[in-house]
Order: structure tokens, then sequence, then C-alpha cells
């Protein structure tokens, strides 16, 4: 069976809405103390830091712009300072930018290899020291853009490939005191999400639905827990990329 998440203490980074939020009051529903990342949605973080408390659990919003590097190591310094040790670091915050294959900027690009990719890494880095401490588990997201590869979205698609592999790279890297591993979900729509969006991932999906947020918050908490697994992708997405 999977170690229990109890009286553990995660950060799950773009945790102040959508969902990262999903995910935060997941894991906090298991009975895990929970650090909310946001980097401007200042009242969705203590909006879901109150949600938290109201299960029971330790929470406190921390803000940080995870494209500045310089802003990491204190992000997981009042992490300590709070409380003490880090047991799950899931790194949920992404952008979602799509741009031609003409119309691609050094800005753009920028935008979502900084965000998606290179923020990842650091935050990583930054976080080893408590991980390797208390033997705990990082949860990267990918998305299945990083595995069919999507026209329109070149830039997203490259940078959420690279989780895939920074998270192997990683696995060796942190082991054996760390597990690091990844989700690629599929299409996750949440409340007010054009239907279009649903329509159209059902049309491709085996399973003719699309994702929903308990089907993460699933993959996270086994991911989280699973003690022999480490440098794995798992795909959620209801066959998509079949």
């Amino acid at each position: 069976m999977p170690a229990s998440l109890s009286n553990r203490v995660a950060l799950v980074t773009g945790s102040g809405k959508r969902l990262g939020r999903a995910v935060a009051i997941g894991l906090a529903e298991q009975g895990t103390d929970v650090v909310i990342h946001y980097r401007s949605s200042r009242a969705e973080a203590l909006d879901a830091v109150a949600e938290i408390e109201k299960l029971g659990r330790r929470s406190i919003a921390l803000q940080a712009d995870l494209a500045h590097i310089s802003e990491l190591p204190k992000l997981f310094q009042k992490v300590e300072a709070s409380f003490g040790r880090l047991d799950i670091l899931v790194n949920s915050a992404a952008n979602f930018v799509q741009t031609e294959f003409a119309a691609t900027t050094e800005k753009l690009w920028d935008e979502s290899l900084d965000t998606n990719l290179k923020a990842v890494f650091f935050c990583c880095q930054a976080a080893a020291p408590l991980l390797k401490k208390s033997k705990g588990a990082i949860i990267n997201f990918a998305d299945i853009g990083g595995i069919l590869g999507w026209p329109g979205f070149i830039p997203h698609s490259i940078s959420k490939a690279g989780i895939i592999m920074l998270t192997r790279c990683l696995a060796k890297e942190l082991a054996p005191e760390v597990r690091v591993n990844a989700i690629a979900p599929g299409t996750i729509t949440m409340p007010g999400d054009p239907p279009q969006w649903e329509a159209d991932f059902v049309k491709l999906a085996p399973l003719h639905r699309n994702g929903r947020p308990d089907d993460i918050v699933t993959a996270v908490s086994y991911l989280a827990s699973a003690k022999f697994v480490t440098g794995q992708v798992l795909v959620v997405d209801g066959g998509r990329t079949l």
C-alpha cells in the first residue's frame, strides 16, 4: 500500500487557482500541510489557505515570481522557517502560450521556456536540501503537448518535453534520497472553461471524457507516496496519446 500523506508538508507552485489549487486542497484532505505559492493571485491564494485551515491543516501563502531565479532560495527558506521541513514539491505553475511558427518571437519563446522549464529546474535545485533530509518527492507537471507536439504551441510543447527529460535526469541526480516523477495530463477542464475544449478532447480520447481535477489529485497522491517509483511520467489523458 502507498505510504500515508498525513502530517507531511507540501509546496504546490501556482496553487492560488485552477488545477494547482485543486491539488493543494486534495493533499490537505489527505492530512498534508500545504504551502500555497502564487505570483500575482494573492486573494485567491489566501482563500485557498483559509479552505485548507478549515480542513484542520496548517497552510501559508508565499509569493514569488519563479522566473526570477534569485527569489527561489528565499521561498524555500520561508518554508523551512514556517514548517521546519518539506516532504513534497509539486511544480504545477505554468503558462500556456499559443504562438504560430512564423509569429514566434524571442520574447514568446522565453516566456514559455523560462516559466515552464527553467523555473522548475531551479525550484528543484533550491528544494533539494530540504527534500533530501525528509527523503521526499518531487512531482513535475508536463502535459501531453510534450509527447505529441502541437503546431501553434511549439515553445510550450518543447518546454513540456523538457520537463520529461528533466524529471528523468533529476531522478538519477537526487536518488536515493529524493524520488522525482512527472504527470502528463490531457485536457483537464475546470468550471467556466470553454465547452469546446471538452468537446474536442472527448472526440480524441478512447475513454470519451475529459479529465477532471480529481483525476490529477489522485495521480499526484500516488506519486507522492509510491516509494518504489522514480523517473516516471504518468500520462493521465484518457488514452489520448494512444
